[in-house]
């Protein structure tokens, strides 16, 4: 008997690879002679909740699989765009480029009350492949277990259970890496502040603003130098002041953090645009909505600039490197360089294993 379907698709962040999501992968090997698994939040600079590489996911799932089963499988990375439209698309495109039989396509995953599974509902062509429920597992919980341990013996075995053996086996190597101090030190920094939030009646929402400022080709960025994000490049910006407009504060933060001060005509003159960015999952600290501001100023010769405040550096950057730099940025400052300056030219990346 044929089989009914040709290609099978699962999509996820993989951060970390724990039981129930390999449940779906595994279902979606035993359906389809392929299965494509899409790893979101691709080409993201390491955090608490992006820990893990795309490839180092994609070698985590492949490694928790039997092995006659690894050539069946392709990965492809795909960054977050923080705009479910322009995902679904980039899904589509990606999926696409594999099978041209829409339906021959078996979407897997799980129905949730929740967000988490609302993404299932962007492909109707598709044939939806519910796995079903695979316990209370939540990688963030495990990520939480990972970085707040008082040592990798004790991180290990506090997940173990939960996670493929195999998995445990690539943490015990991956935690020898010099980068897991600096990952333990921004979540106790994050889970720190947000518990200073936690009698809160309600759940804490923050504005803050950012301001791009172009001038001759570049870009003027800062080099954070405090948690969370520490020696990341971002945008100047800050929180909002109670008395002030989000104009007001966008160029408070941009002397603070860069010394640079123009006149008021001046910053008025090159004010281009101003835009929104309200992705509930676009900054670690909790619900951060930024008003980013766009500058376009005159003049060839870039003015002097230096690291002040929380920044630990200042600096102008040639927009033609942007691109080549977008896994040191903090946060989503990357996102918004490209919603400002188009910095990529597809949202769909070349590389595929």
């Amino acid at each position: 008997m044929p089989e009914a379907f040709d290609l099978a698709v699962c999509i996820g962040r993989f951060q970390l690879l724990h039981d129930g999501q390999l449940a779906l992968i595994r279902r979606g090997l035993a359906i389809a002679p392929r299965c494509l698994v899409i790893l979101g939040s691709a080409h993201q600079a390491r955090s608490p909740r992006n820990p893990f590489t795309w490839e180092e996911r994609a070698e985590m799932i492949r490694l928790a699989v039997r092995e006659a089963d690894r050539q069946r499988l392709e990965f492809v990375p795909l960054r977050d765009l923080y705009d479910m439209e322009r995902w679904a698309d980039a899904v589509r495109v990606a999926v696409g480029e594999r099978s041209a039989r829409q339906d021959r396509l078996a979407l897997v995953g799980h129905s949730k009350d929740d967000a988490t599974s609302d993404y299932l509902a962007e492909f109707p062509h598709w044939t939806m492949v519910d796995a079903g429920s695979q316990g209370d597992v939540h990688a963030r919980n495990l990520r939480a277990a990972l970085f707040s341990a008082t040592n990798v013996d004790a991180a290990l075995a506090a997940i173990a259970g939960q996670v493929p053996t195999s998995t445990v086996a690539f943490l015990r190597a991956w935690t020898q890496m010099p980068f897991l101090e600096d990952l333990r030190h921004e979540w106790h920094a994050i889970t720190t502040e947000q518990a200073k939030w936690a009698g809160s009646p309600y759940p804490p929402v923050f504005v803050t603003v950012d301001a791009v400022l172009r001038m001759a080709d570049h870009v003027l960025l800062i080099r954070r130098g405090h948690a969370p994000g520490k020696g990341r490049l971002a945008l100047p910006g800050g929180f909002l002041e109670q008395r002030e407009s989000v104009y007001q504060s966008a160029v408070r933060e941009l002397e603070e953090e860069t010394g640079l001060r123009l006149l008021h005509s001046d910053m008025k003159a090159a004010l281009e645009a101003v835009r929104v960015f309200d992705h509930p999952d676009r900054s670690q600290r909790g619900r951060v909505i930024t008003h980013a501001h766009y500058f376009a100023l005159d003049g060839e010769q870039l003015p002097a600039v230096t690291g002040l405040d929380d920044a630990a550096e200042a600096l102008w950057v040639p927009i033609a490197q942007l691109a080549s730099l977008e896994e040191q940025f903090h946060d989503d400052h990357f996102h918004i360089l490209d919603e400002f300056l188009e910095l990529t030219a597809c949202t769909i990346t070349t590389p595929r294993v």
